[in-house]
């Protein structure tokens, strides 16, 4: 973890407590923050290092990922989120999605609501209904032996997938940080995309829900 980030990256300020007032007083504050090493680290990294509440410097804009670096570099921030919101970590950040679909925002609504968003025909409801809904583990999965269970109530009601066959455990290992199309059966992809459990970034494909690490009740009741 270093303080020198490149105006690409996922540039964060981080603090050691949650409360807003809490993070003003001397010590609270980690600076300026530009997390390093394999995306699957990052989030666990910054845990350690006492980190509890995050700003994005930058919006992540979905309107703007066609070119291959854009897309990863909006998949980065995304996949930093979702594994954050799996810490419990306030994580404040800034969205601006395509037009289309007008409730496109539901995919994501698992993640820590964002501070603005923009691209919904009606931006303000919302996002307060992100707001209003928003619990942890909305969206999660859970390996088991031989099997993965994905538990998804981004839509209101309980949504349970079992998976025992290998490729599919493989496919969500290959999707979990970004992927090409190509990098799993297309029979598969097809799959995840009718569920809305992968999401399409430009040229990417990434896996939405997160494995959580900090149960809010007893982990049978999940």
């Amino acid at each position: 973890m270093h303080t020198t980030a490149t105006p690409t990256g996922p540039v964060l300020s981080a603090w050691r407590d949650y409360d807003e007032a809490a993070c003003t007083l001397p010590g609270m504050s980690l600076g300026l923050l530009d997390p390093d090493g394999p995306p699957e680290e990052q989030a666990g990294r910054l845990w350690d290092l006492g980190v509890r509440r995050v700003r994005f410097a930058q919006e992540i804009d979905l309107t703007a990922v066609d070119e291959p670096g854009a897309a990863a570099n909006a998949v980065q921030r995304l996949c930093l989120i979702r594994d954050l919101t799996a810490r419990a970590v306030l994580v404040q950040w800034q969205l601006r999605l395509p037009a289309e679909p007008d409730d496109g925002w539901r995919d994501l609504s698992h993640l820590q609501p964002p501070r603005t968003l923009t691209g919904p025909a009606d931006p303000a409801a919302a996002l307060a209904r992100w707001r209003d809904e928003h619990y942890l583990c909305k969206c999660l999965w859970r390996q088991g032996p031989g099997f993965v269970q994905i538990r998804d109530r981004r839509w209101g009601d309980l949504r349970r997938f079992t998976a025992d066959e290998p490729d599919y455990r493989e496919a969500i290992g290959r999707l979990a940080y970004g992927a090409p199309l190509s990098a799993v059966p297309e029979s598969i992809a097809a799959d995840f995309l009718a569920e809305r459990l992968i999401a399409r970034t430009g040229p990417l494909l990434w896996w939405l829900p997160y494995r959580v690490n900090r149960w809010i009740q007893e982990a049978m009741a999940i």
